[in-house]
């Protein structure tokens, strides 16, 4: 017999209770001992379950707190990284470190000028100098190109799924 069959027969079977003298059917019985039961495993699984639960709620009460304690360390590293990366003599420009975005290859940085107060005003590409010939080649060519100003504004999104559209 599977437990489902026997709660079925349970249903059938009735008793009287000792209390108020009704009549009910043994599934519909609310058990209570005077007693405390010894704590079983599923007892102590549920009480850790809960405290869990309590320490997300705590945590997700403060997260964007942290979030935000977080991104605000995080923005006054930049400038520190921006100029310990960055070439000597390209600080001797005053960029604004929040302005600067790296590249890396071939063009190390690419700074915009008043981009972080949302006006930019100058996009100015920032390469060493290198001893590289190849490298020496390709900058030149970047630069013939913005001099003959032979260059177009395309946008480009790539979704979640990674599908790419073209504007």
């Amino acid at each position: 017999m599977s437990f489902l069959q026997a709660f079925n027969q349970f249903k059938i079977i009735h008793c009287m209770c000792p209390h108020c003298d009704s009549l009910v059917r043994v599934s519909e019985l609310q058990l209570r001992a005077s007693e405390k039961a010894e704590k079983t495993w599923l007892d102590s699984y549920i009480s850790k379950e809960k405290n869990i639960q309590k320490k997300e709620e705590i945590f997700a009460e403060k997260e964007s707190q942290l979030r935000e304690e977080s991104k605000e360390r995080g923005r006054k590293m930049v400038p520190k990284i921006i100029n310990k990366s960055i070439d000597k003599n390209f600080l001797k420009l005053r960029y604004n470190p929040y302005d600067v975005k790296a590249i890396l290859h071939p063009i190390d940085f690419v700074a915009f000028r008043g981009m972080e107060q949302g006006n930019v005003t100058d996009v100015t590409l920032l390469s060493r100098k290198l001893s590289s010939p190849k490298l020496e080649k390709i900058h030149n060519a970047i630069a013939d190109v913005v001099k003959k100003k032979s260059y177009d504004w395309k946008v480009l999104r790539v979704s979640q799924d990674g599908q790419v559209k073209y504007e």
